[in-house]
């Protein structure tokens, strides 16, 4: 399992003693820069090796590193450096997102320090001035990256709108128009009046907001009808009531108009299947330029659309309510009604959901706009079959049913942004209405009376080209021939509509049917210590360079790791970071330990005959390591695979093997060469097993201890097949023997450096061989004379005597542990109480009575504990 193709930089064992304690400051970022320089993570198309091919979820260029980004760089870190270990061209694709929003509203508010608008400086100076900000302070988040060790190829870096992207985005909007999945058409869309754009469905946050209810009086006479509505303003632009057709309290109104308060018209009642008669008083008023059942229910009576509200949310209509916002106008329209003896009923405060623009926060508009849209029905139905038929898996594949249920009910996509940052719409319009799209290669119609589109696309449109965009389509490129499809996706399942479904759909039109990816891995989201999500208005988010600069970069990218279950979210505390700086200083120490006791690679293994049980048993442990390490990847199953790795690395070899061998390493001749090999061996295969989640702190040791080039570009390790159950099993009992004679001393109250006489009996067992090894780990003398045995204990076939007469006060102890017994017993009997009070069940919180009955637990954990203790003690 000992890769041995790397040139020797030094040799085994030749480079400097290693510090005493391991700072990670003072490696990380020399290491980083130097693997980079070396080419390590680059990919090359011309090679002959297999390709594994991840693309990075492109970070918005107005970002920084967050724990999500931290979290998600790490799965897909740990994985692309396994398949490079293994032999395969492997390419993590870089590159950020030009966030159309985001990124204009960053320089909007520079340019409003200045006391200037957009506007001032007209849409060509604006956009420069934006790529003017992206080279001087976008992109931090590029040398956050480095920081945590991502390997990416930065060289083939991209951006959503370079000239290559800009390409491709150019050449799929011509494809789908001039194949008709493209149109412009007036639709009701989510208007932002803040960013002063169309929203997408998926990127409105729907939250509870304190409204008003109010029920309002439409009509006059016996030609009266009651309508409720939590945006009173939007009555303005009514143009019909709407009734069930059944609903016999109104048939003698369908087909009649009646007056609409304060605006002097008059507007029809019609009926309609979509109004449900048993809400409300059955009654819906309709607004097609203001709601989108509305818009339905108008277009299907051809009702009028009136917009009564311009693009800020000010209300247009003539009248005494011109010129407020929408808001303002609210309350003057309540106002005016109650003057009018209009309002039936008012109800404050109504919880209801509100959408909010996901960006700004602003309270959305749902607005009638002229806007263009991708037709989606084929391109969705596309998208299910992939997974259907298994071209395309998804992990976790519970979260398969959640994809369906999206792309099988997906409306059509507005793709346009009333923005001046992002790709231009390719489509200019004529003087007399004309209307034309022009690719890449061609030459947009000249003359006058022609203009460009003044929308840009929808940011997700660029990014949905992701996988095969940023490999050189729409040329064939050798890139693209080599590393499409992508191998894996690797994001959070919060993307599922946002993005994966998009890259579905795009790469399997533009790419003729081929799958953008073979598999979609998606990891749930990071939430704080106590499952909370994190939010700065909660004041619990965390900065991951903070944790970094403290405890190191692999101290965080582990803990990520260690909680990173398929589809569920990832809660993270500061306490758990530090434990995973503890596993790195454990793995420094360990390692230094073996090498100053000559551990080494040199050299072939001992065959298994010449191995010692103690030899043979962890051989045959990693291997079943290597194993399960392997499984646990192929099924993205991260947790399990670091916590595989940590219960081996810091269990089995640092506390057991390691400490075994001392005794052996303290003899010396051939049994501590051969350990010494093992040693080595076993310390190459566990930091190759361990570099693709902690890279930094296994770089330094593993090339400290083999001599060679770096681990990043090592053989991944393999299992050899060996197996040994009896050797397994053997010091299995070792083990158990260690462990229960040490309880029994903790129990006593004995030091663990405090020396015991002993009697060990390992006859009928096979532990004789390790008698030297036991004595030396419990700190058991010989047995020498007037030893008399206070305590036996039988372990696994074996008794071990002690003679602890001369060790403790034994009187001390008793009334010690006599006390603590009492108070066990005070504690159950007061646990008891309180849980048998029903009163006080009936009226205490879950969590308290909880509480109280782990407290109940323990109370009578401790009393066995402690009554065992006492029996156990030698006679005064």
């Amino acid at each position: 399992m000992t890769d041995n193709t790397q040139r020797l930089d030094s040799g085994p064992n030749s480079a400097p003693e290693l510090p005493t304690q391991y700072t990670p400051a003072e490696v990380e970022g020399t290491l980083y820069e130097r693997w980079v320089e070396r080419g390590y993570f680059e990919a090359d198309a011309k090679s002959d090796k297999p390709a594994y091919t991840i693309v990075i979820p492109p970070p918005n260029v107005t970002g920084s590193l967050h724990l999500g980004h931290a979290f998600e760089h790490t799965l897909i870190d740990a994985l692309t450096r396994r398949k490079r270990m293994q032999g395969y061209e492997t390419l993590w694709q870089p590159g950020m997102d030009h966030a159309g929003i985001a990124t204009q509203n960053v320089v909007e508010r520079e340019l409003a320090k200045e006391g200037k608008s957009r506007h001032d400086l007209g849409r060509e100076a604006f956009v420069e001035r934006v790529w003017q900000w992206k080279a001087e302070s976008g992109g931090q988040i590029a040398g956050q990256m480095r920081r945590l060790g991502n390997g990416v190829a930065w060289s083939r870096d991209r951006f959503t709108m370079d000239e290559g992207l800009s390409r491709a985005v150019q050449t799929v909007f011509k494809k789908m128009f001039d194949d008709g999945l493209i149109y412009r058409a007036e639709r009701i869309i989510n208007w932002c009046p803040r960013c002063l754009t169309a929203i997408s469905d998926i990127e409105v946050d729907y939250q509870d907001d304190d409204g008003e209810l109010v029920s309002i009086k439409y009509g006059e006479g016996e030609d009266t009808v009651v309508v409720a509505t939590t945006r009173a303003e939007t009555m303005l632009g009514d143009t019909a009531v709407a009734v069930h057709p059944d609903d016999e309290r109104y048939k003698h109104l369908v087909g009649k108009r009646i007056k609409l308060p304060l605006t002097g018209r008059t507007i029809p009642v019609v009926a309609d299947t979509h109004v449900d008669p048993e809400f409300g008083t059955g009654a819906v008023k309709v607004t097609p330029a203001h709601d989108p059942n509305d818009f339905a229910i108008g277009q299907r009576h051809s009702l009028e659309s009136l917009t009564v509200m311009d693009e800020r949310g000010v209300i247009t209509v003539h009248g005494p309510f011109e010129g407020l916002d929408r808001f303002e106008a609210r309350s003057a329209i309540v106002a005016a009604l109650r003057a009018d003896g209009r309002i039936v009923a008012e109800k404050r405060p109504y919880v209801h959901s509100v959408g909010h623009c996901s960006r700004c926060k602003t309270t959305l508009e749902p607005r009638l706009s002229l806007q263009w849209w991708v037709k989606v029905e084929t391109l969705a139905k596309a998208a299910g079959d992939a997974v259907r038929d298994g071209r395309v898996n998804i992990h976790p594949a519970e979260l398969s049913q959640r994809y369906f249920d999206w792309v099988d009910n997906l409306n059509d996509w507005c793709i346009s942004r009333q923005l001046w940052w992002g790709h231009r719409i390719p489509v200019w319009h004529g003087p007399n209405g004309e209307t034309v799209c022009v690719g890449p290669d061609e030459q947009p119609p000249s003359g006058e009376g022609w203009e460009q589109d003044t929308d840009v696309l929808d940011t997700w449109f660029s990014s949905g080209l992701w996988p095969f965009s940023t490999l050189g389509w729409p040329e064939k490129t050798a890139d693209l021939a080599k590393f499409y499809p992508n191998s894996a996706m690797v994001t959070g399942y919060d993307l599922m509509f946002f993005w994966v479904a998009r890259m579905m759909m795009f790469g399997l039109y533009a790419m003729d049917g081929e799958i953008p990816f073979h598999t979609i891995a998606f990891h749930g989201m990071v939430r704080d210590e106590h499952g909370k999500k994190m939010s700065k208005s909660f004041g619990n988010t965390v900065n991951p360079l903070d944790w970094m600069d403290k405890y190191g970069s692999d101290a965080l990218r582990f803990t990520l790791a260690r909680g990173a279950n398929p589809g569920t979210d990832v809660p993270i505390g500061e306490d758990w970071v530090q434990a995973s700086r503890n596993f790195a200083n454990k793995i420094w120490n360990a390692t230094r330990f073996a090498m100053m006791n000559g551990a080494t690679i040199e050299g072939e293994l001992p065959p298994a005959e010449q191995l010692s049980a103690t030899d043979r048993w962890i051989l045959s442990r990693l291997n079943t390591v290597v194993a399960e390490a392997d499984a646990y990847y192929d099924d993205y199953q991260f947790a399990k695979l670091a916590d595989a790795l940590y219960h081996f690395a810091w269990d089995e070899v640092f506390d057991w093997y390691v400490e075994l061998s001392k005794t052996t390493f303290m003899a010396g001749g051939d049994a501590a060469r051969v350990s010494a090999r093992v040693l080595g061996e076993v310390l190459d295969v566990t930091l190759r097993l361990l570099h693709p989640i902690v890279p930094f702190v296994t770089e330094t040791l593993w090339t400290t201890l083999t001599g060679r080039e770096s681990v990043v570009i090592a053989d991944w390790p393999t299992d050899s097949g060996f197996r040994d159950a009896a050797a397994e099993a053997e010091i299995e009992s070792l083990q158990q023997v260690i462990t229960e004679v040490r309880r029994f001393r903790s129990d006593q109250g004995l030091q663990p450096g405090q020396k015991v006489p002993a009697r060990l009996d390992l006859s009928g067992t096979q532990l004789a061989a390790h008698e030297a090894a036991i004595r030396q780990l419990l700190r058991l003398q010989p047995e020498g004379d007037g030893f008399s045995a206070t305590a036996t204990l039988p372990v696994v076939g074996a008794t071990v005597a002690l003679d602890l007469s001369g060790t403790i006060d034994v009187a001390a102890e008793r009334k010690r542990l006599a006390k603590d017994l009492a108070a066990a017993e005070k504690e159950k009997a007061q646990a008891e109480a309180k849980l048998g009070n029903e009163a006080f069940l009936a009226k205490a919180p879950d969590n308290v009575v909880d509480k109280i009955r782990a407290r109940l637990t323990k109370a009578e954990g401790d009393i066995v504990r402690l009554q065992n203790q006492i029996s156990n003690l030698p006679s005064a």
